[in-house]
């Protein structure tokens, strides 16, 4: 890649911003806590990879994903669809000559895991959770490759004096949902794909997301040791805090949904009625509040 500009921050490492780029904001920004304006500003669009710790790079496509280039080789993570994957290969060849061994799938959503092919027709291993391979034979996708590696609880994968920590916290987003902590800076960085998007409100109906359990997945990762979030959407980077962020509105938008039906409120006046206003600043509210609300009716209705 050329004309970088090259961000210093706290530790000696690099921040590297690709040519063309100039709606992105700086690593200091992105880095302040929640909530944070920067995050809004994040301009997505054509595929862009960025340097964000030595040899720890992230890819930004329809998903985010990261690679870790090693002295025997590359591991990759999500390989998006067949188009992102594409030009994710395209990318990591701009960066090394290595060959990518493995391909760490983050969960079993087809969003962010087709496309994977192009990476086996070169020899790659695919490792996932071992509940995703039951979705994947109930729900076949062609464009999906099987893992070849599966695991119980947690898992380290371990290539050219590297390593990359799989942590398996049970179910919350899926079954099989893992996160990922590259070795860089000391385990600072964690791959966290769908648990929280930094400064916006949960899609729509919140599909395949257990709330008791998303909390519960939430404060555990705020107590886990790590600084820097790097999310499946958005941005780049984020504070820890995001992780809060999302803890907080999901705690306000259950309790709001739970005194509503408490109180006796006719269910068709809840999601016209119930709205957590603190929370007005994050990206698509307004677009996604109502079913936010519906979900969490389904919840405190039948328990699911």
């Amino acid at each position: 890649m050329t004309n970088k500009t090259i961000w210093f921050v706290g530790a000696i490492m690099a921040f590297s911003w690709p040519a063309m780029a100039d709606d992105i904001p700086d690593r200091a920004e992105l880095l302040k806590p929640a909530p944070n304006p920067a995050w809004n500003n994040f301009g997505a669009g054509r595929p862009i990879t960025q340097e964000i710790a030595p040899g720890l790079y992230t890819f930004s496509g329809s998903a985010r994903t990261i690679f870790m280039v090693t002295k025997d080789g590359v591991i990759a993570t999500d390989p998006a669809t067949p188009k992102d994957a594409k030009a994710m290969r395209e990318e990591i060849r701009k960066v090394t000559d290595k060959p990518v061994k493995y391909v760490v799938y983050s969960h079993n959503h087809w969003d962010h895991v087709s496309g994977g092919q192009i990476f086996k027709d070169e020899g790659a291993k695919f490792i996932s959770h071992e509940k995703c391979v039951q979705h994947f034979k109930d729900k076949p996708n062609p464009e999906i490759v099987m893992p070849d590696i599966t695991f119980p609880k947690n898992y380290t994968l371990k290539l050219g004096g590297r390593s990359l920590e799989l942590i398996y916290l049970g179910p919350n987003h899926g079954d099989c949902l893992v996160f990922m902590r590259p070795d860089s800076e000391n385990g600072k960085y964690l791959f966290a794909v769908d648990i929280a998007t930094p400064g916006g409100a949960p899609l729509t109906f919140m599909a395949g997301y257990d709330p008791a359990n998303w909390l519960r997945t939430l404060k555990e990762l705020e107590a886990m040791n790590f600084s820097v979030m790097i999310p499946g959407h958005g941005v780049p980077l984020a504070d820890k805090s995001s992780i809060t962020e999302r803890r907080k509105y999901l705690e306000a938008l259950m309790a709001a949904v739970k005194k509503a039906n408490d109180e006796g409120m006719p269910g068709d006046q809840i999601p016209e009625k119930v709205r957590v206003p603190e929370f007005a600043y994050l990206r698509g509210y307004e677009l996604n509040v109502r079913d936010n609300v519906r979900r969490m009716q389904a919840y405190y209705g039948i328990g699911e």
